[in-house]
């Protein structure tokens, strides 16, 4: 089966982009990546874009932190009997602040991971549909259609004032 081709609709401004994909919603394509120079949230709303899931990560690498951070701390005052000043050997405020440590740890780890794991890096499939113009000052709309639908897409972009560029299928 051959992979559908794709169209990108280079606009030059960020309007021009938001009000394109607010009309795709009437068209039964679907934008598969959007190029931006810079964020922008106004196209974040058009896509509607769901929010992250990385927060759970860093909650969950926290949690997780703390209880090591704790037990550690709990683990080694039972294992080693070590008297000072004649304090308890299991004092609580200590394992708090070891636990509190643990927990920044840890919680950036987990930050990292949902990172990686959400952003689904790395990522090379995308690079061969890119156009280097919209690092700089535009903006592109890529979206893949089947090998009949290609001239209707480009109307679509050029009734919006987009400049056009066709990427094959790749073999």
């Amino acid at each position: 089966m051959a992979k559908p081709n794709a169209v990108m609709g280079v606009f030059d401004s960020e309007q021009a982009t938001v009000s394109a994909i607010r009309a795709m919603d009437d068209t039964p394509w679907v934008p598969k990546r959007v190029h931006s120079p810079v964020p922008s949230h106004r196209i974040a709303e058009a896509l509607k874009v769901k929010t992250s899931r990385v927060g759970w990560f860093t909650l969950a690498g926290g949690i997780i932190g703390f209880c090591s951070g704790f037990a550690l701390a709990a683990f080694t005052a039972s294992r080693w009997h070590l008297m000072v000043s004649g304090k308890p050997v299991m004092s609580w405020i200590p394992f708090f602040i070891v636990g509190f440590e643990f927990t920044i740890l840890f919680a950036v780890f987990g930050n990292v991971v949902g990172l990686i794991h959400q952003m689904q890096l790395p990522g090379f499939k995308g690079l061969r549909q890119h156009d280097p113009r919209c690092t700089g000052e535009h903006y592109g709309i890529l979206v893949e259609c089947g090998s009949g639908e290609e001239g209707d897409v480009e109307e679509f972009f050029q009734h919006r004032g987009a400049q056009i560029r066709r990427f094959e299928s790749a073999p």
